[in-house]
């Protein structure tokens, strides 16, 4: 039996939930309790059944057993409009905005105001409640702007002011800051804090140890369905937190490199430029090298990625993948050179979602399978190839076969995304972002694929963010900034500061030299 709690001193309670798919048990008998005014984070590696857990209390799920109460009464929520009407939130990971329609318009998408039996829609009442809410979140722009204008960061403070113009009482937070910079991040603790002063209720879902933290009150570890580990932050390290998430002990967070970088540079780009994006990009990538590029947000590294690989125009310069100049340069012409591409976004573009986990695995290297004149596919051959990188990135996953993409966790997805390529066996890797919404545990996975990839004599072009993680794996990183690369440093070289002023521009000596 779990913990039992007294239930005058919770605002939510879960008891004894479990909850089975297709006869695998997600999870297995999770109680807890979340108290007024506490923020209580929730984590675990991808497929731990955070994500679960979660859609039981928003009502998107039904559990199989157990018990839910809203401040000592039952709560049994069979929609998401019950969690609604029971005062709680949710501000997804993958942000769930019309980008075509304007902030009023996301806002009330689902319950706008009307006048009285009326079917006319009470614009004044609206834009009131926007207006308050967008205070709220400290965003300083029109109720009318259409959403695709705003940023990312912009963005994620409108799904946030969605969420409070309902004023709930609890708030449900999924990854909140993987598409934010650190400014927008510090504005979003900013706001957590004062709703915490205001008596709200967090739960708060990240991978990002630092900010767990920072942020939490209390801390829950789930771990193949069941909690491992629950305490107080104070009592919490970030190692004892990764031991709880994976059953053990990470000596270190990035493997052992056993790579040879070789002289033949597997892909060179020279005087690469397209007006307002990029200029005069000159750069090389060698067989067997790990090449990390670093940039503040804007600083055009994106941008770069989709030229080379030509799903953007260019309009000066050479693209030169194994010695070959690419004419007429597409993605078409990139997959024929060898070359692959992760995406930063898995969801719109690195997967068919309502494809099955087959299909999205198999997109790449179907041709490779289809033989004889008439190209027919061996069925058989793809199947035994897609269960090999399965198994091979530890993709946790219902059967392949007849279950689409949508139903994994997002870092499930993001493993389906590199195994499709992998299936390819492309001599150049561009890799965008690769391990945004994965745990620990995996990202380990990820940079020694990254690592094997390399050491079989690949060429690996990795964009991050997060600069701990392109020192930890690569053997050069190069820095951009308003379109230019800024600065070259080797691994002997490697220093935080001196990568930071090269993506500010303030770089002087060996920074400055350009590239290789």
């Amino acid at each position: 039996m779990g913990q039992v709690f007294n239930m005058s001193e919770y605002v939510l309670e879960l008891q004894n939930i479990a909850k089975s798919f297709f006869g695998i048990p997600a999870l297995k008998d999770v109680t807890l309790g979340l108290k007024k005014g506490e923020l209580l984070s929730l984590i675990g590696e991808n497929g731990a059944g955070k994500s679960t857990l979660m859609n039981i209390v928003g009502g998107i799920l039904p559990a199989d057993s157990g018990e839910l109460y809203i401040n000592g009464e039952p709560y049994r929520p069979t929609r998401p409009s019950d969690a609604k009407k029971a005062g709680i939130a949710f501000i997804h990971q993958e942000l769930n905005l019309f980008t075509n329609l304007s902030i009023n318009d996301n806002v009330f998408i689902d319950s706008f105001p009307k006048m009285g039996v009326l079917p006319l829609i009470k614009k004044s009442e609206m834009s009131s409640r926007v207006d308050k809410a967008l205070e709220a979140v400290d965003l300083h722009v029109s109720v009318d702007t259409i959403v695709e204008k705003l940023s990312p960061g912009e963005r994620q403070l409108v799904e946030i002011a969605k969420a409070l113009s309902s004023e709930p009482k609890i708030l449900i937070f999924d990854e909140p800051t993987t598409s934010l910079t650190n400014k927008e991040t510090e504005k979003l603790f900013g706001i957590i804090d004062k709703l915490k002063e205001e008596g709200k209720s967090i739960i708060y879902i990240s991978h990002i140890l630092a900010d767990v933290e920072k942020l939490s009150d209390q801390i829950i570890v789930l771990r193949d369905g069941c909690i491992t580990d629950r305490d107080k932050k104070e009592n919490y390290t970030i190692d004892r937190m990764i031991q709880s998430m994976i059953g053990r002990e990470i000596n270190q967070l990035y493997p052992t490199k056993t790579n040879q970088p070789s002289k033949e540079a597997a892909l060179s780009v020279k005087g690469l430029s397209q007006s307002g994006i990029v200029h005069n990009i000159n750069m090389d990538i060698y067989k067997g090298e790990v090449v990390g590029m670093f940039g503040l947000m804007g600083s055009g590294r994106s941008e770069l990625a989709r030229i080379i690989y030509g799903l953007d125009p260019y309009e000066t310069g050479e693209i030169i993948i194994n010695g070959e100049k690419t004419e007429k340069h597409n993605p078409q012409k990139a997959i024929e050179h060898k070359m692959a591409f992760v995406t930063e976004n898995r969801r719109e573009e690195g997967l068919l979602m309502e494809f099955s986990i087959l299909d999205n695995l198999s997109l790449v290297s179907v041709p490779s399978s289809a033989k004889g004149r008439l190209k027919i596919v061996n069925e058989e051959c793809v199947r035994s190839k897609a269960d090999t990188i399965v198994d091979q990135l530890k993709v946790k996953c219902p059967p392949i076969e007849n279950n689409p993409a949508k139903s994994m966790s997002g870092g499930n997805q993001q493993k389906v995304v590199i195994g499709k390529w992998l299936l390819a066996d492309p001599e150049v890797f561009i890799v965008d972002e690769p391990t945004r919404g994965i745990d620990v545990g995996a990202k380990y996975e990820v940079y020694n694929i990254i690592n094997q990839l390399a050491a079989e004599g690949k060429a690996v072009w990795v964009i991050s963010s997060e600069l701990e993680e392109l020192m930890g794996i690569c053997d050069r990183i190069l820095v951009m900034g308003n379109g230019e690369i800024h600065g070259e440093l080797t691994r002997e070289e490697f220093d935080k500061e001196n990568i930071l002023k090269a993506a500010f521009n303030q770089t002087e000596g060996k920074a400055e030299r350009g590239v290789r």
